[in-house]
């Protein structure tokens, strides 16, 4: 990573920095690092305001011009270098996640399609903010964004679509006598029509249960009964697992009555247990409860060096992002806003004893006049970014290179 000035809370000899800056034009510092340097890409760009953007590139193309499709264009010619060589220093195994809204998410779509791959997409992740919905101006009340979900190389991503934090303990609501272990019931029947007695005629059989006392034999035993798979239309199904599977791990499984609507039987189910670690598939929708608001970031960057950002994405996004991805992960953020990516990066490594580093750049974006962080003295976005980044090092630790 680029840059040698350290923060007050440094690292250890042997122990990585886990946060870098720099500021500068990020398409100017992403041609300085090398071909496939990150694991992980976050980003959280402009969004099209219809004003100019900072980003002024002389190779850039149109400026914003009159109406929509100037504005788009113009968006889009800002957008497509810095993409180009995101690519190019992603990792074979990486992804790429970009915050969006509703003006661009059409053209961001096909833009990242051409420079990815369509193959290569995995997600476009919606993201409720706001729960309120905002309450100014024409129109519907929008509480949501969305993340665009792509892989350098799909078939070799590592991406794992999954997290302990989507795990809900209170899905597990049963528990055995000296087992610490909660669970919960799932049919050991297919559920899955398309399986039955004629396309997996091996995995129709009889297995033997108590519903008393819950036991589940592959034979017959004293107290069981013979019970056979079948769908809630009483037609013929089969079991997920095979009779040497049963055989295998008898203490998995649990006889007991049901009700139906042609009356009580007995069936036979899974005991899925809460292991120490386990995921859950991450679902396509994220709530302000699972992940934080704009609220919550801006208390955040508040608590750390002050009101001075309006609009932050909040440290929980950015942390289930950081859960896709391996505790070693490199992680870059080329519009590193307020600094959240690398305080993510530090909150997660403190939570599991990564060795997450993330490279944060911003370029010398003028503060607005009249705003708390122009007030406050801050010239640029970047001198926030800067703040928030030192004042994550001394409150965290883990270090930060500057350049």
């Amino acid at each position: 990573m680029v840059g040698a000035e350290s923060s007050r809370s440094s690292p250890g000899v042997d122990e990585p920095v886990w946060n870098a800056f720099v500021e500068g034009d990020n398409l100017d510092v992403l041609a300085d690092l090398a071909e496939a340097s990150y694991d992980l890409i976050y980003i959280d760009p402009p969004y099209n305001t219809g004003n100019d953007f900072v980003y002024a590139d002389s190779v850039r193309g149109p400026r914003n011009g009159a109406g929509p499709a100037g504005r788009h264009a113009a968006w889009t010619a800002m957008m497509r270098p810095r993409l180009e060589q995101a690519r190019r220093v992603l990792a074979p195994t990486g992804a790429i996640f970009v915050s969006i809204d509703d003006h661009e998410v059409a053209h961001l779509r096909l833009l990242m399609d051409e420079i990815f791959g369509e193959d290569n997409f995995l997600a476009q992740v919606v993201v409720n903010l706001n729960s309120r919905g905002r309450q100014l101006g024409k129109g519907f009340a929008t509480n949501h964004e969305y993340l665009l979900v792509y892989a350098r190389a799909a078939a070799r991503c590592v991406l794992d679509p999954s997290s302990p934090d989507a795990v809900d303990p209170r899905d597990f609501p049963h528990t055995d006598e000296g087992e610490p272990r909660p669970y919960r019931r799932l049919p050991l029947r297919n559920t899955n029509k398309k399986f039955n007695p004629v396309t997996a005629p091996t995995m129709h059989y009889p297995l033997h249960g108590d519903p008393e006392t819950g036991e589940v034999r592959t034979t017959p035993f004293d107290g069981g009964q013979a019970i056979l798979p079948v769908f809630g239309d009483a037609t013929s199904a089969v079991w997920r697992w095979s009779a040497p599977l049963v055989d295998a791990r008898p203490g998995d499984l649990v006889c007991r009555w049901v009700r139906t609507r042609a009356g009580e039987r007995v069936d036979i189910f899974q005991k899925d247990w809460l292991e120490p670690g386990r995921r859950k598939k991450l679902r396509t929708i994220w709530l302000t409860e699972e992940v934080g608001s704009t609220d919550t970031a801006v208390a955040e960057v508040k608590a750390l060096v002050g009101p001075l950002f309006e609009s932050p994405k909040p440290t929980g996004l950015v942390r289930r992002i950081l859960s896709t991805m391996p505790s070693d992960a490199r992680v870059l953020d080329f519009f590193a806003g307020s600094g959240t990516t690398g305080h993510a990066v530090a909150l997660a490594n403190l939570a599991d004893t990564g060795t997450r580093t993330c490279l944060s750049i911003n370029s010398a974006e003028p503060t607005r006049p009249g705003s708390n962080a122009a007030n406050a003295g801050y010239a640029t976005v970047a001198e926030i970014t800067r703040a928030r980044l030192r004042a994550v090092a001394a409150t965290y630790g883990g270090g930060l290179s500057e350049g």
